[in-house]
């Protein structure tokens, strides 16, 4: 248990000291493909977030799914991958071969639907190729591109405010 302790902390110090250097680059296209990184031991309405977006012009067959401690036994009926506190090292690497294609991937968005700061999930969101990244407002505000301040519970006024500023953003 104490170990485990010490691994986050020191994995979050080393992840805020890279951050120091982050540039972002902006993104001109149009979002297509979707990464979502949700974290299941806080919410667990993951369908319902999924066919939120689908609702707002997202293909399901565009969309990625990364689950931290998610349930096994439910399909998402979109490309899922499984992701646990054991998939990370001490220097702050992923061990996982799936979890690293999904880091991969040049994702048009990612959607780092989680509330509390892990080090896996903020490594995820950090290492992603992905082109425009979007979070809650109280994560580090140097991982994602765009916040929004809302919490966990209510996905419905997530996806309204994130296509909504997509729109904006001439992004769909």
């Amino acid at each position: 248990m104490f170990l485990n302790y010490l691994k986050e902390f020191s994995v979050k110090k080393r992840l805020k000291n890279s951050l120091l250097n982050v540039k972002r680059s902006s993104s001109l296209g149009d979002i297509k493909t979707v990464g979502v990184i949700v974290d299941q031991s806080h919410f667990a309405n993951t369908k319902s977030l999924l066919d939120e977006l689908k609702a707002n012009g997202i293909l399901k067959e565009n969309v990625s799914l990364l689950l931290f401690k998610g349930d096994k036994n439910v399909d998402f009926e979109v490309e899922t991958v499984k992701l646990t506190s054991g998939n990370l090292d001490w220097k702050g690497q992923i061990k996982s071969k799936e979890v690293k294609k999904f880091i991969a991937r040049d994702f048009d968005l990612l959607v780092s639907y989680y509330e509390v700061e892990k080090a896996i999930l903020l490594v995820v969101t950090h290492e992603s190729g992905a082109k425009f990244k979007v979070g809650f407002a109280n994560i580090d505000k140097r991982l994602n591109d765009f916040m929004i301040n809302t919490n966990q519970g209510n996905y419905q006024v997530f996806v309204q405010e994130l296509f909504r500023y997509l729109k904006i953003l001439n992004k769909i």
